[in-house]
């Protein structure tokens, strides 16, 4: 029974708002599946609102607490609209987590400006535009947490990444300034930097057996990461159990960077 009452006291997620962007599919429908389980009203976002609006009954018929918003993480209007929409309908917001992510590789000399500018839009600026409107409701609430999905890539280079790397190492570094000016509020924030996950996000890499195969090789656990493997560290920062941890970056990739 006591065991039971800290893991309550510690990880519930009872009674908290939880907005996940990019949760139509992948990483943030697993993370809006998992906090929903955890007790949140989680709130999924993404851009594409037919796939949006399958996932919300998918998760409501299995008696999950849930709701949609539709909008382009870019669209600063949109953002600031939305986050005052859900704050309005749920009284508050305890919780964001920034997963909305675009990608393009191809080599450094291949990427038009265009090109360049989407990604860092999407992947660093989109990031900042919804926790700045998340941070303006969670300030006068005196409480909140905002939880980065940022990547390894922001701590190894790799070829055919450069906007990507450059938008990752920029969120983590947005993770440290959003914990310094908000930590006196309540506010936590802080980055998961996943490995190699088998998400629709990596399609292009699972398809090719060489690289699939140096990634496990690669890896002290042997293996790529499921996608159930970042719901730990996601509730954890999530919870109070994570109430004194601020401007941590947490690696969940099976060692990879930890070895040479």
């Amino acid at each position: 029974m006591a065991a039971t009452s800290i893991l309550d006291r510690l990880f519930s997620l009872s009674g908290r708002t939880a907005l996940v962007t990019g949760a139509a599919r992948g990483f943030g429908l697993m993370m809006a599946r998992g906090m929903a389980e955890a007790g949140a009203h989680v709130v999924l976002n993404d851009r594409d609102g037919r796939a949006l609006q399958h996932s919300v009954a998918a998760l409501t018929d299995e008696g999950l607490e849930v709701s949609a918003a539709a909008f382009d993480v870019t669209d600063a209007a949109a953002v600031n609209s939305a986050v005052q929409a859900i704050a309005g309908q749920r009284g508050r917001l305890d919780i964001l987590i920034n997963n909305a992510a675009i990608q393009n590789r191809k080599p450094v000399l291949e990427y038009s400006a265009e090109e360049w500018r989407a990604i860092i839009e999407t992947d660093l600026t989109g990031c900042f535009l919804v926790a700045q409107a998340a941070a303006r409701v969670m300030q006068p609430q005196g409480s909140g947490r905002i939880i980065n999905i940022a990547s390894i890539v922001a701590h190894v280079g790799r070829a055919r990444l450069a906007p990507y790397t450059s938008a990752k190492a920029g969120l983590e570094g947005l993770t440290r300034v959003l914990a310094a000016e908000f930590g006196a509020s309540g506010i936590t924030a802080n980055a998961i930097a996943p490995g190699y996950f088998r998400t629709d996000f990596n399609q292009a890499l699972l398809t090719d057996t060489a690289f699939v195969e140096w990634v496990e090789g690669r890896t002290p656990t042997g293996r790529w990461g499921d996608p159930e493997d970042l719901l730990g560290a996601v509730i954890y920062l999530a919870s109070d159990a994570a109430a004194y941890v601020n401007g941590a970056v947490l690696t969940v990739d099976g060692g990879l960077v930890a070895t040479m």
